[in-house]
């Protein structure tokens, strides 16, 4: 610890000065030194003169006094309060069904996130309309495999039974797409088709390349849903028209996961459009594609009120590795307002992340004083924040060091936040400068040197 006139701490004495030998000197030394308040006159400055030397033996004693040890200034410290931060609201429709599941944060979010994280509306099976069109997707891919998402696959030729589902599909007024006589094409760009417009008469000559018959299909598709644990999904057909077709939120969360996990429907279902031969040019019907994370899967509805949209998302909170998200909403009132609905429960998860200040620079901490009043503080050394998911709660820890010098900007220590698995350190360190005693200090406050 530093201070004009030298150091307070070194070795245990200080070494401003030179010790008087006479009465005389000492007499000098008085005249110079700062000083606290004493008796007024010259009788009273000769009366402490006489009575420190007297004491003191002469000159032995203010020697003694101007050169003993100090005692260490006493630290006095706190650990400093944070509060958590806001609690996130996430927000789910008021109607309808809602369900999402995340992969990743489990340390923020907890181990259950990825299972159930967010869910309204209960668990009741409800039409998933051409969501089942993945079901279609997914169970011909098992039985025809592609090897990569890269793969275009084996071709498919289509009959001229499969050009006749186009008016067939036509009078009812279903999504369809153009499938002139003698169409060939990959099987990639088939599935493509049907997924990403939603063509229903893509879904039914897929079914019939793949298994024979759009019956055969039915079958094969009840046998894939059991082996994959999916009890409460319903197939009849491969185009999901039929109202029959139906499913609960908890089941399509699943099967969207297996979905997510085939490299080619999720890379097709990514797409916002692609040219294929004979159908052209075909577009996504997923809007949501490329907004808050969102990269796939598949729309469906059946008319007004029964909207629905099977998602993924990869949703970056800024804690690293983006948040992986598979959600699903049922029943929603239009497609606009069920991509609405969807937007706003991810933006809501997003909102939840926050930068929570649980420290400022300059921020006492403590204090150090000493018997002759000299004083500095303890301080933070910088801005701390946390990052943090809803209202997590903050730990506290400092830990001190018994100062060195005690000079000004000396560290002395350290505190740490933990909020989850994040963790923010900011230094302590010493503010203002300890000054030295007076000599008039020392010489009349003998039961304070060493």
């Amino acid at each position: 610890m530093h201070a004009p006139g030298g150091s307070i701490i070194s070795d245990g004495r200080s070494r401003l000065m030179t010790a008087p030998d006479t009465l005389a000197d000492f007499s000098s030394l008085l005249d110079d030194a700062p000083r606290e308040p004493a008796p007024a006159g010259r009788g009273g400055k000769i009366a402490l003169i006489v009575f420190l030397a007297t004491l003191g033996g002469g000159g032995g004693y203010v020697w003694w006094a101007s050169a003993a040890a100090l005692r260490a200034p006493t630290v006095t410290s706190q650990t400093p309060a944070a509060s958590a931060g806001a609690a996130a609201s996430l927000a789910v429709p008021s109607d309808g069904s809602l369900r999402l599941s995340v992969d990743g944060g489990e340390q923020y979010l907890g181990p259950d996130a990825a299972g159930v994280f967010v869910s309204s509306g209960g668990d009741d099976a409800r039409p998933i309309a051409s969501i089942a069109k993945l079901v279609t997707a997914l169970v011909v891919l098992d039985a025809h495999p592609l090897e990569s998402a890269d793969d275009p696959g084996p071709t498919v030729s289509f009959t001229e039974a499969d050009t006749d589902l186009y008016d067939r599909f036509y009078v009812q007024g279903v999504t369809i797409a153009k499938m002139p006589d003698g169409t060939r094409m990959p099987l990639h760009d088939a599935l493509a088709t049907m997924l990403l417009p939603s063509a229903s008469n893509y879904a039914v000559a897929i079914a019939r390349w793949g298994f024979g018959s759009e019956g055969a299909y039915v079958d094969a598709a009840r046998s894939w849903l059991s082996r994959n644990g999916l009890n409460d999904t319903r197939i009849v057909d491969a185009t999901g028209i039929d109202a029959r077709n139906t499913s609960t939120p908890a089941d399509l969360v699943a099967l969207g996961r297996l979905a997510a996990a085939n490299p080619s429907i999720a890379a097709i279902t990514s797409m916002r459009s692609i040219s294929v031969t004979g159908a052209g040019t075909v577009t996504n019907t997923n809007d949501l594609l490329g907004t808050l994370g969102v990269d796939g899967l598949k729309t469906g509805n059946l008319g007004d009120g029964t909207f629905n949209l099977l998602f993924t998302a990869s949703l970056d909170v800024g804690i690293g590795s983006p948040l992986k998200i598979t959600g699903v909403r049922l029943g929603g009132t239009t497609h606009d307002s069920t991509d609405g609905d969807v937007a706003r429960v991810l933006q809501s998860i997003s909102d939840g992340f926050h930068d929570l200040q649980v420290g400022s620079l300059g921020e006492t901490i403590g204090t150090i004083t000493t018997p002759w009043g000299s004083q500095a503080e303890l301080v933070l050394a910088k801005n701390a924040e946390v990052r943090t998911w809803s209202d997590t709660p903050v730990t506290v820890t400092l830990d001190t060091v018994t100062p060195r010098t005690y000079a000004d900007g000396e560290t002395v220590g350290s505190v740490t936040w933990t909020a989850g698995p994040q963790t923010s350190t900011a230094d302590v360190k010493i503010a203002g400068a300890i000054e030295e005693p007076t000599l008039l200090w020392r010489l009349t406050h003998p039961g304070e040197l060493g």
